[in-house]
């Protein structure tokens, strides 16, 4: 069984940044449990510029939004709500039909989006799609948009209500 930095170091050669320095960091950066650091690379540099135009709430802080009506919308994949489980109230909006469901000026969207003041908290599995998510929804006139930091994973983390994941279409 190859080591971490095995891996590491197959993964570098492949795209042709095995030096030593890079191998140690992110052998060390995933024993420390993290994924691949993306720090410099163009989606980092994108990320890093959506979430200065977003004020992100904690998972706490989305929780008691909600309780006063704001809309949680759960982006997580299929696969990924089957595995860790769904929250209760929001709604499940897969990532590629999110600004038509949710354009207060389109004719796809949803009811529950009562118009462009809407406040609306993304949420993904560990917050970082939710956030480019929430840019774009602010771009397309939600200026209230957000996400939460850490996404389920910090929501699950903080006790907050989960309830085991329903197949909806599971006639039993």
């Amino acid at each position: 069984m190859a080591s971490s930095r095995d891996a590491a170091a197959e993964l570098l050669t492949w795209r042709g940044k095995a030096d030593e320095a890079t191998v140690d960091a992110v052998t060390a950066h995933t024993a420390q449990g993290g994924d691949r650091p993306t720090t410099g690379s163009a989606i980092a540099r994108r990320l890093e510029q959506a979430r200065s135009s977003l004020d992100r709430v904690t998972a706490e802080q989305a929780f008691a939004e909600c309780e006063l009506g704001a809309l949680l919308v759960d982006t997580r994949t299929f696969e990924q709500r089957r595995v860790q489980g769904d929250v209760p109230g929001a709604l499940c909006i897969d990532r590629t039909v999110l600004e038509w469901r949710l354009d207060p000026t389109g004719p796809w969207c949803i009811a529950e989006v009562e118009g462009p003041e809407a406040r609306i908290i993304v949420m993904c599995r560990q917050g970082y799609s939710s956030s480019l998510a929430a840019v774009s929804l602010q771009a397309i006139g939600l200026p209230r948009a957000t996400d939460i930091i850490g996404g389920f994973e910090a929501w699950r983390d903080a006790g907050l209500p989960v309830k085991p994941f329903v197949d909806p279409g599971d006639p039993g």
